[in-house]
């Protein structure tokens, strides 16, 4: 059977969870509707949800149309939850995009149309709440044309919108200017068919056009749009019909390798490891051992397979589906599942997190307590990016904003009994090389205290280029493992650059290596005071780094966002003196009637600021949308972050630090 894995993607508040109960319900998944505002939904399961209604973690649910298997995927709307829908996107064929009839679009809405066009995610766009007082979708769809893709097309009309009477319309072949408006959208796209126009204009059928709206649909050139009402139900079979005629399906082949990607990993009841699965080709079945990302052999020991609204027990898992499995120990985010899919990349669709708190647990005897939950909930979201300070006790994680602060702390009361509090939330800096450096120590040569020679020459490297590690020595001239030692030292280093930020972009080569080979006694054992050892090269590096690290410089850099600000006309004179106030760099203001839009950058740090004063400033007329840009120069004094190792750039406190590896030499 077909697959259609598709994805519900939205703004907060548009409705994306309602409109993902109606469609199962209408396709007779479930006998009662779900609602959020009742905490019935099938789809927001967790308690924090559906107490706070909204969406917090992607969910599957599976239902059949026709002869295709949909398997629904229900992504967080609110962007301090970004991440959910990062990690769902690599394993769509297509999405719904949700827009409110009301608010119109919306800051979050801008962005996840951009990722959908860059990713060529086939996308249908879905107006909803037309039923609301203030709906008008009208209006919506001249903001979708002007603000998210121009190629779009209206594929119905709405009567009496605002009110719970609003009923809506598909077009056909009988609505000319809808067929106009078909025809100039597709022939401006295919040659072909304005060719065939040209010649004869009465020779393109109505078939044709929607045969060539579907094929340009599942390139994603065009974006369909309906608009309806996920509570009342208007409109939604037109969508259904839309999602079976336009998006295309996939039916992978069963019997090739084993190809697939971790795209979420869960735990069960008892604690248990689940890793949720797409599997774009082969068959996995209970007890077959899967390569998963370095792990070789991982023993599958249950699966289940997402169908008919539900988890079901399987014996196996073909390509085209989505299933949990059991087993894979060692599964992360993000790992390819036996041979890794096309699909499969490190790109990052979102940027990451820009803001990072410190963790407390309200009880000191909790600490041990709170490193494990934490350690389960990064795994679940890596972008936690969870880090221990053995030095000052502390736990640290990274966030969006402030709304994931409260997550967490229900979550850890909640599930683990975990009560923490947290400390203020600081904007995440990074380190750029600002020129060559190099640094050299050798084995037996003061003051040099480990059994190894290490070289290291750091350089800088393009934004976005990551960390890169090359050999200047023979490969031969060392074990392979002691290589391995410098590589990964270098890289975990490097997390803590001259003023503590992390040392994102450079280029490392290793100039230099050297050791003692395994030594003995005359009587045969082993002395290890006299042959080297990965240790080591584990410990002599982060020496070598930081010194090639403080010869080359580094300059460090903060996070900025652009932003959007549409404001009254009356209130820009007030509102630009606190824009600078808030370091905020307008670079550009544009009349619009009665109002101004005003773009610039912003530090991320004082985003949170703008959001909350923009209210008084603009009588709650104003409207922000920010997007992470890049990272520049800090004016004035470098910020400095504590650091939690032991300390390379002291080396009386490193090597006392360390001592214990290198006694006895």
């Amino acid at each position: 059977m077909k697959t259609l894995n598709l994805g519900i993607l939205a703004h907060v508040d548009a409705g994306k969870t309602s409109l993902t109960e109606r469609l199962l319900h209408d396709v007779g998944v479930t006998d009662q509707l779900g609602r959020v505002d009742a905490g019935s939904t099938q789809t927001d399961t967790l308690a924090l949800e559906r107490q706070r209604g909204i969406t917090i973690r992607s969910a599957v649910v599976s239902f059949v149309l026709d002869d295709v298997t949909v398997n629904l995927i229900d992504t967080p709307g609110h962007p301090d939850f970004i991440a959910e829908v990062e990690r769902v996107l690599g394993v769509l064929d297509g999405a719904v995009l949700v827009i409110s009839a009301v608010e119109g679009v919306q800051p979050q809405t801008r962005v996840l149309m951009r990722t959908l066009r860059r990713l060529r995610i086939p996308t249908l766009i879905f107006i909803n709440k037309v039923d609301r007082a203030g709906a008008d979708p009208d209006r919506v769809f001249q903001a979708v044309a002007e603000k998210l893709t121009p190629s779009v097309v209206a594929m119905g009309a709405v009567a009496m919108p605002g009110t719970r009477s609003a009923h809506c319309t598909t077009y056909g072949p009988t609505d000319l200017a809808f067929t106009d408006r078909l025809l100039d959208l597709l022939t401006g796209q295919d040659d072909v068919l304005l060719a065939d126009w040209v010649a004869d204009t009465s020779s393109l059928p109505y078939s044709r056009l929607r045969a060539a709206l579907a094929t340009r649909t599942g390139r994603a050139l065009v974006q369909p749009v309906y608009a309806g009402s996920a509570i009342t139900g208007a409109g939604v079979h037109a969508l259904i019909a839309g999602i079976t005629e336009l998006l295309p399906t996939v039916q992978g082949d069963a019997d090739a390798p084993v190809s697939g990607t971790v795209f979420a990993i869960e735990r069960g009841p008892a604690g248990e490891k689940i890793a949720l699965v797409r599997l774009f080709a082969g068959t996995i079945r209970i007890r077959d051992r899967v390569r998963v990302g370095a792990v070789d052999a991982e023993l599958v020991t249950a699966v289940r397979v997402v169908a008919h609204g539900a988890d079901v027990v399987a014996s196996a898992v073909e390509a085209g589906h989505i299933a949990r499995l059991w087993g894979l120990r060692h599964a992360r985010i993000g790992d390819p599942v036996g041979v890794p899919p096309e699909r499969a990349g490190t790109d990052r669709h979102f940027a990451p997190p820009t803001l990072e708190t410190v963790v407390v647990p309200t009880r000191p005897a909790d600490r041990v307590a709170l490193h494990a939950a934490l350690t389960q909930l990064a795994e679940q979201d890596p972008l936690i990016n969870l880090r221990q300070d053995d030095r000052q006790h502390e736990i640290t994680v990274s966030l969006y904003g402030e709304v994931q602060k409260e997550v967490i702390q229900a979550t850890l009361a909640d599930d683990f009994g975990v009560g923490v509090t947290f400390r203020e939330t600081s904007t995440v800096h990074v380190e750029r090389v600002c020129g060559v450096g190099a640094a050299v120590e050798v084995i037996a040569v003061a003051p040099n205290p480990f059994l190894a020679t290490v070289g290291l020459r750091i350089a800088p490297a393009p934004t976005g280029a990551g960390v890169t590690f090359r050999l200047g020595v023979e490969l031969g001239s060392m074990p392979p493992a002691f290589f391995t030692a410098v590589e990964e030292t270098v890289r975990r280093t490097l997390r803590q650059g001259l003023h503590g930020w992390e040392v994102p972009d450079c280029e490392v080569t290793m100039t230099h290596a050297g050791y003692w080979a395994r030594q003995s006694h005359s009587h045969g054992t082993f002395d290890k005071s006299m042959s080297s050892t990965a240790g080591d090269f584990r410990s002599l590096t982060p020496l070598v780094l930081m010194a090639a690290l403080a010869r080359a410089g580094t300059r460090v850099h903060e996070p900025v966002h652009r932003f959007r600000l549409e404001v009254p006309g009356d209130v820009l004179g007030t509102l630009l003196p606190a824009l600078t106030r808030l370091d905020a760099v307008p670079t550009d203001t544009t009349g619009r009637g009665a109002s101004y839009l005003v773009q610039g950058e912003i530090p991320a740090g004082l985003v949170h600021a703008l959001e909350r004063r923009l209210p008084a400033l603009t009588r709650g007329e104003g409207v922000l949308e920010t997007e992470f840009d890049c990272y520049r120069p800090v004016r004035g004094p470098a910020p400095v972050r504590t650091r939690w190792d032991n300390n390379p750039l002291d080396r009386t406190e490193y090597l006392l630090a360390v001592a214990r590896r290198v006694g006895g030499r």
